[in-house]
């Protein structure tokens, strides 16, 4: 059995240990707030320009009308031969299990592509780390190129997800379509934790390029959070600030939705279909740049609900050593109890 010392000393360790982790929750639950706020804040320019660009559809030609062929080289498909996978994860640990998830799903969809040429876009160490662990870092494939099919890491991304810019998401999205519109990739996919609220969170897989249905996210992979991590989740918000449920913005999603459904006939400046292919770029960008900001935000979501665990484990680790050595004093001071009657009787 351990001496009451060392015993002692644990304790001490475990506080002190206590102390930090409830700390680190706090300032997570605090940027957590900032994260939901940005994301909603972000929301309204996003919702305007798929409005817009839903209005332009129905004024503008984009499909050819002779051989109904898209006019707009980012409305083509082809088959998948060649794939940009953009995966979005963390630049730091201490986050349950949000990182590994995300790169479960991601190793998932690379398994279903099987057998063809996979590029991937790392946004955050973790993802990084974890990419060049298991496929070479190449550079980007040519249109045309003979190469063996293969999955090869040929971007990353780190350090930028503590001040998300647009610039960046407009960068990444400029660069892949580029290399679609030249037949160098054929679809463009973004592996994130989707983010409404604390608990209304998602792992998705969603196909940003080639574009089918303005306005609707093409969903291929989607794990929905259990009832045991919303449980959690909703035990490490309580007093944190952090919305638990998404905000009702039913009368601004209305608004912005009577543009494009309206039948005004709107005067453009320039004609519709050049307006069109303008905006098509920025609709992806937005796509990417929502997918850093929700899971910006779901990461400090999944922090505070870590460091909340550890503190409760912190606490019963010390009621637990807290018991121990009580027993230890107990039995310490019994022992000498015994020696001194022994000690008398025998005097005696």
């Amino acid at each position: 059995m351990a001496s009451i010392l060392d015993i002692r000393r644990r304790i001490r360790s475990v506080i002190n240990t206590r102390q930090i982790t409830k700390a680190m929750k706090m300032v997570s639950a605090a940027r957590l707030r900032r994260a939901q706020e940005r994301a909603l804040a972000a929301r309204p320019y996003a919702q305007m320009l798929t409005s817009v660009l839903k209005s332009l559809v129905s004024r503008a030609e984009i499909y050819d009308p002779v051989t109904g062929e898209p006019v707009n080289g980012l409305l083509v498909r082809r088959p998948e031969n060649n794939v940009l996978l953009i995966v979005i994860t963390g630049d730091k640990g201490l986050a349950g299990a949000f990182n590994t998830n995300i790169l479960k799903a991601a190793t998932r969809f690379l398994e279903s592509k099987r057998g063809k040429n996979i590029e991937i876009e790392a946004v955050g160490r973790k993802g990084r780390d974890f990419m060049r662990r298991r496929f070479p870092v190449a550079e980007p494939r040519k249109a045309g190129s003979r190469e063996p099919l293969r999955t090869t890491l040929i971007g990353e991304q780190v350090g930028v997800l503590n001040k998300i810019e647009f610039t960046l998401a407009s960068q990444l999205a400029e660069r892949a379509i580029a290399r679609y519109e030249k037949e160098e990739i054929d679809s463009v996919y973004i592996v994130y934790n989707e983010f409404k609220s604390v608990i209304a969170q998602r792992l998705v897989v969603e196909r940003i390029l080639p574009i089918e249905h303005i306005g609707e996210p093409e969903i291929l992979q989607a794990d929905e959070m259990t009832f045991e991590e919303k449980k959690q989740v909703i035990e490490a918000a309580k007093g944190s600030g952090a919305g638990l449920r998404p905000k009702d913005t039913s009368a601004i999603d209305r608004e912005a939705s009577l543009f494009g459904t309206s039948q005004v006939d709107y005067i453009y400046e320039q004609p519709p279909r050049e307006l069109f292919a303008a905006l098509l770029p920025k609709y992806v960008g937005i796509q990417i740049f929502r997918g850093m900001l929700e899971s910006v935000a779901a990461e400090h979501a999944a922090r505070m609900t870590a460091m909340e665990s550890a503190t409760s484990n912190a606490s019963d680790i010390i009621s637990s050593l807290t018991l121990a050595m009580n027993r230890a004093r107990q039995a310490k001071i019994t022992k000498e109890i015994i020696e001194i009657v022994s000690g008398a009787a025998a005097a005696g």
